[in-house]
């Protein structure tokens, strides 16, 4: 039969899960002994694989694959345990994640004690630092009833100034010493959806919300350079010296470093600029490949005028190969629901009579999915609440009428609360739900309030809705959103198979295990118009691997997040070994 198949069909179609081998090609690796889950519906399962010349070149049994050993062939032996495709993280802020990996961690620290005392062993050895940050900050760190307030701040580092960050990134708290810095300590003029907040004595409170309320705190203090992708979308000026260029590309080798120790193999960055492209091309040219696949998209921001998206369309046309691309445009429409920032169909549940403010205006933003949409360009908008993601359905819509239909798989990230009226509207335009399993208050350790009271339980059953959407037919991909969220897919697994429900009458928005993998591997090429050659392990696919050091079907689901990848392969080069 084998025979008949090789002359009939060719090589190319030959069932590679068969033990005949009328032509074989000498493998550089060869991976044995493996629970291989491939996300191959045709042939969901293996023992072992075979790799060369950047390609998956055979997938089977142990006895199969040994005929593709040659006399320099590195065998890897899996000892039984899983062999997936190499992650795709889907959103996630590369730079800026990358450069966070050195400021104080405030994750898990809750009480103004504790605060205290964390935030002062940390100055203690950075006195000639001239801003601290911290990341991490839960908005309820001293309790719902006790914001937090630059009067805190004060007291625990009075003549330094030191910013501290929500996990989501959309809010920030400051000292007082920070403020006078920066010149804010009166507030600020900023453009819609961003705001330095003023208590009754007209002086600033201390909190900042949204990117140009605290971008000038992080140019003060030397790290504007690593949100440039975020902030403004533009190019640093003045370009970086000698010594700068080479601090920056130390910085984003530490970032496809912790990528790859992380079982990541392509990264879908979610902030960009021509100066992220330059220094990961000038990575791949002195190494030959990057740890990571990457693509970086144009960061188009609201006061940015139609014509920039030709930059958008020179950075696509310039990257684009499988190690380094563009071709996508990230925009912001909203906040975030914590900060009442997310632009809302209905008012917030606590806050009566407000809808939030957007970014953009409906109109506004239709002009761009418009323009970018001519260009050929993919899209993909932060929307966070039922409001804004209304208004980019409407906007994709308009391109749709516009333009005429093609096969854009324009996206939606994070789609925190959506309208039940729009929920059939991602399959019939074909958008792509990019959303992060680690979100949702109740998961990955995050806690329930204040964000579910703000979104009201008669929102309940249409928030964090992966399920509804999927069985609506959309297609969903996950990702972490880093440094907002733990990179580490396994983490973000374990939150997808164990969501639990607010309350008992919402819909189970969890997925299974074989679900979620999809999500993060096959949804995840298919987002990237690569379903054709990655995101899952199958013969003529890229080699892009990940070798865990357990059964990851064996595993309790609550303990999937102590797995840890010990081997990454990315395009058949080593980038990760435990």
């Amino acid at each position: 039969m084998a025979v008949e198949l090789v002359l009939g069909i060719g090589l190319a179609c030959y069932n590679i899960f068969t033990s005949e081998h009328p032509m074989t090609s000498t493998a550089d690796i060869i991976v044995i002994n493996a629970r291989v889950l491939t996300l191959d519906p045709d042939h969901p399962s293996a023992q072992a694989l075979a790799l060369g010349a950047g390609q998956i070149i055979a997938v089977g049994t142990n006895e199969a694959i040994e005929a593709y050993r040659g006399p320099y062939t590195r065998t890897i032996d899996a000892g039984e345990k899983t062999v997936l495709p190499g992650f795709s993280e889907n959103h996630m802020h590369l730079f800026s994640g990358a450069a966070e990996l050195d400021h104080l961690q405030l994750k898990g620290v809750l009480g103004l004690a504790a605060l205290t005392e964390t935030i002062r062993n940390y100055a203690q050895h950075r006195r000639g630092q001239k801003v601290l940050f911290a990341q991490g900050v839960d908005y309820n760190i001293l309790g719902q009833a006790e914001p937090l307030t630059r009067q805190h701040l004060d007291a625990i580092l009075p003549d330094q100034p030191l910013v501290l960050f929500a996990p989501d990134h959309h809010t920030a708290w400051a000292n007082t010493a920070s403020l006078d810095l920066v010149g804010i300590l009166h507030g600020a003029d900023l453009r819609p959806g961003n705001e330095v907040v003023i208590g009754a004595d007209g002086l600033a409170t201390g909190e900042l919300r949204e990117m140009e309320a605290f971008s000038p705190l992080q140019v003060a203090g030397g790290f504007d350079r690593y949100r440039l992708g975020l902030s403004t979308g533009g190019e640093p000026e003045p370009y970086p010296d000698d010594a700068q260029w080479a601090q920056d590309i130390a910085v984003m080798r530490t970032g496809l470093a912790y990528c790859a120790r992380h079982g990541i193999t392509t990264v879908q960055n979610m902030d960009g600029n021509l100066y992220q492209l330059q220094l990961l091309a000038a990575i791949e040219k002195e190494d030959g490949h990057l740890p990571c696949r990457v693509q970086i998209p144009f960061h188009f921001k609201n006061f940015m005028s139609l014509d920039m998206l030709e930059k958008a369309s020179n950075m696509a046309a310039r990257f684009k190969s499988d190690w380094l691309s563009s071709g996508l445009v990230k925009l912001f429409y909203d906040g975030v629901i914590e900060s009442g920032t997310a632009v809302m169909v209905e008012p917030y549940a606590d806050k009566p009579g407000d809808c939030g403010e957007g970014l953009f205006t409906p109109q506004a933003f239709r002009a761009v999915a418009v323009e970018a949409d001519r260009r050929g360009l993919q899209i993909a908008v932060h929307a966070i609440g039922d409001g804004a993601v209304r208004a980019v359905l409407d906007g994709y819509a308009a391109a749709r009428d516009e333009n005429g239909i093609r096969d854009s798989r324009h996206r939606i990230e994070h789609i925190e609360v959506v309208h039940p009226d729009d929920i059939t509207r991602f399959a019939e335009l074909g958008v792509i739900a990019s959303m992060q399993p680690p979100h949702p208050p109740g998961c990955a350790g995050l806690p329930l309030e204040p964000t579910i009271s703000r979104i009201g339980k008669e929102r309940w059953p249409v928030s964090y809705a992966w399920r509804t959407l999927k069985e609506a037919g959309a297609h969903i991909c996950f990702a972490s959103d880093w440094p907002v969220s733990p990179i580490d897919p396994l983490v973000g697994l374990k939150a997808a198979v164990t969501r639990k429900r607010w309350s008992d009458s919402d819909p189970d928005q969890s997925f299974s295990l074989s679900e979620a993998l999809a999500a993060y591997c096959v949804e995840g090429a298919y987002a990237e118009f690569k379903e054709d050659r990655k995101g899952m392990i199958r013969q003529g696919y890229m080699a892009d691997i990940v070798i865990l050091d357990s059964d990851i079907e064996a595993i309790d689901p609550n303990d999937l997040d102590t797995i840890k990848p010990v081997t990454t392969i990315c395009g058949g080069y080593i980038s990760f070994s435990d």
